[in-house]
């Protein structure tokens, strides 16, 4: 039996137990207080932040896109007023049902809140979606007035990219549409703008090419919510930068009628002026509405934009490229005389062909033109003569030469795709076809076909070098916010002038002189004489046996095989101010179909050309503004 404790030593006991109980409790106490006073004083600025972002919300607020005008500021790109709905799915609890609340408000389908629910799903909590756009003001206040039971719903002004010329400069502007996984996919731009839901860019044109300057810098807006997502006060406010205003060169009424005279053909013109380098027309047809594209184009017009033979997405201006026929001899020409293979009155005669190696290169005309000299052989557009002469002349030289006058070149333009073309030489062949280069590619080569192709763009700035004797380059913008563009190539050709007055004189004749080709085409009105060229380009091969019964007329052959149509100019002949290229695709013959039309534009240009002058854009105009004065 275990003996009770002496009270002295059970008070010994109990003594020791409260110490140490006591220390234990002070150094819990002293801990906690250390802890306490470490987050009190010093983490209290941590804290505060975090705090602060707990109730504090940081949205940007993003730009109104820049405006685009042409050359007399009429506006060919603005914006309108979008009212839309947004949503931030961490501060609506279940954004399910907030939706469906919604849809009692305002017009929302099934289909428009599983679309925003797959949209959100894909997007950090915080990120704004849209869940509804293009309402009505009434729309905006109702839901305005029912935001305490729709917690994480944001009424928003946004805008929309209106085109109000639609089809006259499709390819010119391109269109904007909502950035996509595949754009951020091939941009290194970290703009967080584009994270933005249904935030829109340039998709194409001179919305895609000066993209940055026309979307401006976001503003960021500081708002205070409540525990359930509510806005309670805006904290603060940095406003956006507008996009920058974009001035063209191109005359709005030209570019309607070029348009409107290309009509149904698959086809391109391009007008520029031969003194500075202004592009004033650049039409490419059949063409499409870019305001489709703006809030989505449907199904059906996608497949049938992409199904048309004629093409109409591409801009066949400047990436569309061609044979250009007996529109390059002036090319061939030029290199004959500047390296001294040929004199102007020197003649050469033309039988309707000439045989080499047991293959005869034909001319045009079966019968052929006789005794020819340069002269004769642009105005007649005689093929024998240019077989003759290239071989002299030599494709290096040609080349050479083609280059100097814009072919074969890349020009720089606020454009994509913008297609150098081709002036081929010997080493061309041998790297890009692994084959040697023969007397044939030459011959073809010197009357603009074979391996030889050229955009309608690079023949109106061929047109315009010869008939201006300077390296003029295109120009498509005037100026960024009333900053201009500079004008490029002043300089004069290294061309003998007397050997340019050569090629101009066969110019003038082609249209003005008894028996050129193009006399059909002829402008009768004193003082705006033209002078061009016309040209025909195959794009099938003619065989002995189709020869030998009679070559089959392009208006019996199905249309892709039938002959592009191609005709250059300048005028006034002796002052010049334009220059101008015309190809129909698949059109038939250059004199007879594209010179007309070619003739009718260069009326057109040369009538309002007194209006054509630079004007600055007006000072009341300035990026953000929804829509300027259409009266300009």
């Amino acid at each position: 039996m275990r003996r009770p404790a002496k009270p002295g030593r059970l008070r010994q006991m109990l003594t020791r137990r409260t110490i140490l109980l006591a220390g234990l409790q002070a150094g819990v106490i002293g801990t906690l207080g250390v802890q306490m006073r470490r987050i009190a004083v010093e983490q209290n600025q941590s804290f505060r932040l975090l705090a602060e972002e707990n109730r504090v919300n940081i949205r940007l607020i993003p730009p109104v896109r820049g405006l685009v005008f042409d050359r007399l500021g009429k506006p060919l790109a603005y914006n309108e007023p979008n009212y839309k709905i947004d949503m931030v799915r961490e501060q609506s609890g279940d954004p399910e049902t907030v939706l469906r609340r919604l849809a009692t408000i305002i017009p929302i389908t099934e289909e428009d809140i599983a679309s925003a629910l797959e949209e959100m799903s894909k997007r950090r909590g915080f990120v704004p979606v849209t869940v509804a756009e293009d309402l009505d003001w009434e729309h905006i206040a109702a839901v305005s007035a029912n935001a305490p039971a729709l917690p994480g719903i944001t009424p928003e002004l946004g805008h929309y990219r209106i085109y109000p010329q639609a089809d006259d400069f499709a390819h010119i502007l391109g269109f904007v549409g909502p950035v996509s996984d595949y754009d951020l996919s091939q941009t290194d731009d970290d703009d967080p703008l584009l994270l933005i839901p249904r935030f829109q860019i340039g998709k194409n044109g001179i919305e895609r090419r000066i993209e940055k300057p026309l979307r401006g810098k976001s503003g960021v807006k500081r708002i205070e919510v409540n525990s359930i997502g509510r806005v309670m006060r805006v904290l603060g406010r940095e406003e956006s930068q507008p996009g920058a205003n974009v001035q063209l060169t191109i005359d709005n009424r030209l570019q309607r009628y070029a348009m409107e005279r290309l009509g149904k053909e698959s086809a391109a013109a391009v007008v520029m002026d031969v003194r500075n380098g202004d592009i004033v027309a650049l039409a490419s047809a059949p063409s499409f509405d870019p305001n489709k594209f703006v809030r989505g184009i449907s199904t059906t017009d996608w497949n049938a934009l992409n199904t048309d033979t004629y093409k109409p997405m591409l801009n066949k201006t400047v990436t569309g490229t061609y044979p250009p026929g007996s529109t390059f001899k002036m090319v061939t020409a030029l290199a004959a005389l500047k390296g001294g293979f040929v004199k102007p009155d020197d003649k050469v005669y033309c039988g309707g062909y000439l045989e080499l190696h047991n293959r005869r290169f034909h001319c045009w005309r079966r019968g052929g033109h006789g005794k020819v000299d340069m002269h004769d052989s642009l105005k007649k557009s005689c093929d024998v003569y240019y077989y003759e002469v290239c071989q002299e002349v030599g494709i290096e030289n040609i080349s050479a030469m083609a280059k100097e006058l814009g072919i074969g070149v890349e020009h720089e333009l606020e454009l994509p795709a913008v297609r150098e073309g081709l002036a081929p030489t010997k080493d061309w062949k041998k790297r890009r076809r692994d084959a040697d280069w023969v007397i044939g590619d030459t011959l073809n080569a010197s009357i603009g076909q074979g391996f030889v192709l050229a955009s309608p763009m690079q023949l109106a700035v061929m047109t315009a070098r010869i008939a201006s004797g300077t390296k003029i380059s295109p120009r498509l913008v005037n100026a960024i916010d009333n900053r201009p563009h500079p004008v490029k190539g002043r300089e004069p050709l290294d061309i003998d002038p007397e050997h340019l007055d050569v090629v101009r004189k066969g110019m003038y004749g082609v249209v003005n002189e008894r028996g050129g080709t193009a006399g059909r085409s002829r402008i009768r009105k004193e003082g705006w004489d033209m002078a061009g060229k016309t040209g025909t380009s195959q794009v099938r091969f003619i065989t002995k046996e189709e020869r030998a019964r009679g070559v089959i007329r392009n208006s019996d052959l199905p249309w892709e095989r039938r002959d592009h149509a191609l005709f250059v100019a300048y005028a006034p002949a002796d002052n010049p101010r334009f220059s101008i290229s015309v190809v129909v695709e698949h059109g038939g013959g250059g004199s007879s179909v594209a010179a007309p039309i070619a003739k009718d534009i260069m009326l057109e240009a040369l009538e309002l050309s007194e209006d054509m002058d630079y004007r600055s854009l007006p000072t009341d105009v300035r990026a953000g503004r929804e829509r300027p004065d259409d009266k300009a």
